[in-house]
């Protein structure tokens, strides 16, 4: 509990000024579930959150099966499920912010895969021109990953290491960037950022 305040007061600003907090929003368990953290460990009632959405133009439907609690002390639950279009899970995942935290403000800000741009590029492009303060984006870490680590969006494609978004991201931004993974319903968050690594927060 001394570790996760400290995580709160030096990385988020707990006692700050309203924030802006930024999470990359896609149809997957593993946005849902940094979705999820955000709102019941990061966001305050006074802190603005933006969830980012990169749309590709080569997929246009997408599938979420996943479930996003609401905080602590809360009975009810709100659910993302089922086959959504591009735009739907946007407004699953918005109409469940304002069940967990109807008192702030939450608004949907969506960009286009440019071809020659990445997606970890244009993340990071964003987060500076929003202003952002604090960056959440859902983790998917393999073997090989920890191992190799990232590959440099942008650079050679051959015999390259995969690019791993949110490990570049952590290193990249000038704002706290989190990196989420969700252990299960009630299993907790594994956290990494840049001065935090593998850092274990129970839900």
């Amino acid at each position: 509990m001394v570790v996760y305040q400290y995580l709160l007061d030096m990385d988020y600003g707990r006692n700050a000024s309203p924030r802006r907090i930024m999470v990359v929003a896609d149809p997957t368990q593993e946005s849902a579930g940094a979705l999820q953290y955000a709102l019941s460990k990061a966001v305050l009632e006074n802190d603005e959150l933006i969830l980012f959405h990169i749309e590709n133009p080569n997929s246009w439907r997408y599938t979420i099966t996943t479930f996003l609690r609401r905080p602590r002390g809360c009975s009810t639950t709100a659910s993302v499920e089922g086959s959504l279009g591009n735009t739907e899970f946007l407004e699953e995942m918005k109409n469940a912010c304002k069940l967990a935290k109807p008192k702030v403000r939450v608004r949907v800000e969506k960009v286009a895969l440019m071809e020659g741009k990445d997606k970890a590029s244009i993340i990071l492009d964003q987060s500076k021109v929003l202003g952002v303060n604090v960056l959440v984006i859902g983790q998917r870490r393999s073997l090989s990953t920890v191992i190799l680590g990232y590959r440099r969006p942008g650079g050679s494609t051959r015999g390259a290491k995969p690019v791993d978004t949110a490990e570049y991201l952590i290193d990249k931004s000038s704002c706290t960037c989190v990196g989420v993974q969700k252990k299960g319903q009630n299993g907790g968050y594994l956290l990494n950022t840049k001065t935090h690594k593998n850092f274990w927060l129970l839900a």
